[in-house]
């Protein structure tokens, strides 16, 4: 009996390549090369999980978290009580310092990091901050030079404390404290007192904490009016971050009472909105005028956070040009196209409610930039909130909110003159704005550029914004501005939502060695009285009326 083999005829069995298909054969080298890769995918990326995510026209793969510590407890949880130990050794840190304070350059180095009992070992820690640092350089007159015999450097008014990204003349440094503004008294004697960025994943790749690669550390105590504005900012749905208190401490020494919060990353860029986009942090030194195609321009002054590899600077370059050659009627009738609109509103409404002085107008530049892949438009995230609910708390809806005001309820410290007002405390307008703000602000001439960002302030630092300066000098955005300030208003201070959230923020600040209990309610109250004038204050102002 014949066997029926092969093709169903008597014979020998076919050899083993006659059964594989013709065309497989005749292109045998791409298949090695595809089953090679199968195998090294395989062996490399077994136990790895990759997440994909929609970007433009590409579908992109980005690295997820491969270790993902868990914790005991979630570390934003306000109900449970938190902790944070930091140990490093000494010659590491005498090292960090004095590279900054030679070199003004932030260097990493290695520590081991306990939150919540869990050790998580050989994390990445360095300075974080620009001026908030300006002390630390002050005792050797900055990078590359001393202060000459018997010098004395000039000190900033009382009560005034300088924004986060500002950078000073060698020599100045900010008075310290711990009050609402978030004024901070910094040594390299006391490694607590220094605002630090924790990463985990530095030394150990693809590695997380909760999610989290990032975890900033920020100074002073307990800052309420950075967490309140940040729990106001959440409350109107607006994108912000979260943050926790906790008991910290450095190498198992005194306790001091700390404001942590999440550091943007590409996890908390990529969950930030339901729709994918691209999230960028602009610099303390960026300025947000066109310079010019060339992406290498503007490497400096914006931080690409995600989507790298498949996206770039264009979407920002391409609507600074646009609004650079934009004139006022054009600006008006074709925002829309570039901007959310309702969101930008929104966004500069809460900066004024919080008279937040360092903004994306202010001196430190302090703001994120999301482009939306679907609809090509930008949204301002708000960042860097520690200026807060810490100045002119009478500035009405379209006046300048000035540095400084730390000094007293209503307005600036006695005698001092700011932005925010004169040396009688009161405040100033916006520079052209009528109460109707229609009037021209930084805004381009028909047809014309817009000028360059800001007045300079001292030292060279400048202010201004020209997106912002436009959108509140035109008349046609001028109803949707008031109606969102109106709506954010009635939502965050005439319901009282403000004092709740501060009562709610208050009862999760753990006491330490660094804050009594008469400490904290001290402040708790200062920053409530502060809450309940800025709600006053507006109460009867024009706009506020007029809804």
């Amino acid at each position: 009996m014949t066997a029926e083999t092969g093709s169903g005829r008597g014979g020998p069995p076919r050899r083993l390549r006659h059964r594989i298909p013709v065309s497989l054969r005749q292109h045998w080298p791409i298949v090695a090369v595809f089953c090679a890769f199968v195998l090294v995918a395989t062996t490399v990326f077994g136990s790895t999980r990759v997440r994909p995510y929609i970007t433009g026209n590409a579908s992109v793969i980005a690295s997820d978290i491969t270790e993902n510590i868990a914790g005991t407890v979630d570390f934003f949880d306000t109900e449970e009580e938190h902790s944070v130990n930091i140990e490093f050794s000494q010659s590491d840190y005498d090292r960090m310092i004095a590279t900054y304070q030679n070199e003004g350059e932030k260097e990493w180095i290695t520590a081991d990091i306990t939150v919540d009992g869990t050790l998580i070992t050989d994390v990445g820690v360095r300075l974080k901050g620009n001026s908030t640092l300006t002390g630390l350089r002050a005792t050797t007159g900055g990078p590359g030079g001393d202060r000459p015999e018997g010098m004395q450097m000039p000190e900033l008014p009382e009560g005034m404390e300088l924004p986060d990204g500002m950078e000073l003349p060698e020599g100045f440094a900010p008075p310290g404290g711990g009050g609402p503004g978030g004024m901070v008294s910094l040594s390299a004697d006391d490694p607590t007192s220094l605002p630090l960025l924790v990463r985990f994943d530095k030394y150990v790749e693809g590695r997380a904490y909760q999610g989290m690669t990032e975890l900033s550390v920020r100074p002073g105590s307990p800052v309420l009016n950075e967490a309140t504005a940040l729990s106001l900012t959440a409350e109107s749905g607006q994108a912000t971050q979260r943050y926790s208190y906790a008991t910290y401490s450095v190498n198992g020494g005194a306790t001091q009472t700390r404001l942590l919060l999440e550091h943007p990353d590409d996890g908390y860029a990529n969950s930030l909105f339901d729709d994918p986009g691209v999230l960028y942090k602009a610099d303390a030194n960026s300025s947000f005028t066109y310079q010019g195609d060339d992406q290498t321009t503007y490497a400096d002054q914006f931080t690409q956070v995600n989507g790298q590899g498949s996206q770039d600077l264009q979407p920002i370059i391409s609507f600074l040009k646009w609004m650079d050659g934009a004139s006022d009627d054009e600006f008006a009738a074709h925002l829309g196209d570039h901007v959310d609109v309702e969101s930008f509103a929104r966004y500069v409404a809460t900066q004024n409610l919080l008279v937040n002085s360092d903004d994306m107008a202010g001196p430190g530049r302090n703001y994120y930039l999301w482009y939306d892949l679907g609809s090509k438009k930008l949204t301002v995230v708000s960042w860097d909130l520690n200026l807060a609910l810490s100045s002119n708390s009478t500035a009405g809806p379209h006046d300048s909110i000035g540095m400084g005001g730390m000094g007293g309820m209503g307005g600036p410290p006695p005698g001092a003159a700011t932005a925010a007002g004169d040396a009688t405390g009161r405040p100033q307008q916006r520079q052209g704005l009528t109460q109707g703000g229609a009037a021209q602000r930084g805004a381009a001439p028909q047809g014309g550029a817009a000028p360059q960002e800001g007045p300079a302030m001292g030292g060279g630092m400048r202010t201004g914004n020209a997106l912002e300066e436009r959108f509140l000098a035109s008349a046609a955005f001028t109803g949707i501005y008031e109606n969102a300030y109106r709506e954010l208003y009635e939502q965050l201070f005439a319901s009282g939502r403000a004092v709740e959230l501060l009562d709610d923020i208050a009862a999760s600040v753990p006491t330490s060695d660094g804050l009594t209990a008469d400490a904290l309610a001290e402040q708790v109250e200062t920053l409530r009285a502060r809450l309940q004038a800025r709600t006053d204050a507006l109460a009867d102002n024009a706009v506020i009326a007029s809804g």
